[in-house]
């Protein structure tokens, strides 16, 4: 009898252990509870996403209001054109700017919104008009080498 109430006790522990390891598996992998049900879409085109990946976090004063649902290329424009799932909580004037941040210098990208003024309000399916492309470390790096290269033959 002692025996098989400690396998139970081991078992319960083990049980609870994988639960554990699934729960901070999907926070780390940003895959946290959001409410997709309770949302609008809303999409805007960018020249350059850089890392950016299907349920990356969308913020606006560094609160989490979306995610990104989806990446693809507009064949017409030749531009990514980035699907957001925006909570209805928050509603946002239709001149907001959406900016592909990073956290840190070389942590996860993001998109972060820049409110605008306007009294109408975004609604399923509306485009973000205003937009800044990620800013992609390689590109700084190689105008900085190639700006002190030019100095440097005067």
């Amino acid at each position: 009898m002692e025996r098989t109430t400690l396998d139970l006790w081991v078992g319960i522990f083990v049980v609870g252990g994988i639960a554990a390891l699934v729960m901070l598996a999907m926070k780390v992998g940003n895959l946290g509870t959001y409410n997709v049900s309770e949302a609008y879409q809303v999409h805007a085109y960018f020249s350059n996403i850089g890392g950016l990946k299907p349920k990356a976090s969308i913020k606006s004063a560094g609160v989490l209001v979306g995610r990104v649902t989806d990446i693809s290329l507009d064949m017409e424009r030749y531009e990514a054109r980035v699907t957001m799932s925006l909570d209805k909580r928050y509603q946002f004037p239709k001149d907001t700017a959406a900016k592909i941040l990073t956290s840190g210098l070389l942590g996860e990208q993001y998109i972060g919104f820049d409110v605008g003024g306007d009294e109408a309000m975004l609604k399923n399916g509306d485009e973000l008009k205003m937009t800044q492309s990620a800013v992609v470390l390689e590109d700084l790096i190689g105008k900085f080498i190639y700006s002190k290269a030019e100095g440097s033959t005067n």
